[in-house]
């Protein structure tokens, strides 16, 4: 079966889309790099250094330094479905950043996307 075109996307393609959503709504760049750092284990330096060598977003997932464990606690829908019902790893890693995003958009407090377990 073929990949979904999503995994082999450069990461920093998206990214900017990201960010203008997050500013459209009054949000904030370091929002979104605090939300992609919480769910990720970016350091600020090491986001970059993906955006830069243009990372596809298999990529970007598979060479997290830490995937946080209560990313698990991430609940609801994005484009429709459920992200706690997604099986692949890979695509419920994209949609849970997705839903975080969405939720930073939405004018949720920072304090409660980034979830505590």
């Amino acid at each position: 079966m073929a990949k979904h075109r999503i995994y082999t996307m450069s990461f920093a393609s998206v990214y900017p889309l990201y960010v203008a959503k997050g500013e459209k709504k009054g949000r904030t760049k370091a929002e979104v790099d605090q939300i992609i750092g919480w769910l990720t284990g970016y350091d600020q330096k090491a986001l970059e250094a993906q955006l830069h060598r243009q990372t596809d977003f298999e990529t970007f997932f598979a060479q997290a330094p830490a995937m946080n464990p209560a990313r698990s606690l991430i609940k609801g829908t994005v484009c429709g479905v459920r992200v706690e019902e997604i099986e692949e790893p890979t695509m419920r890693e994209i949609r849970y950043l997705d839903k975080l995003i969405d939720e930073l958009a939405r004018g949720k407090a920072i304090d409660k996307i980034l979830r505590k377990p």
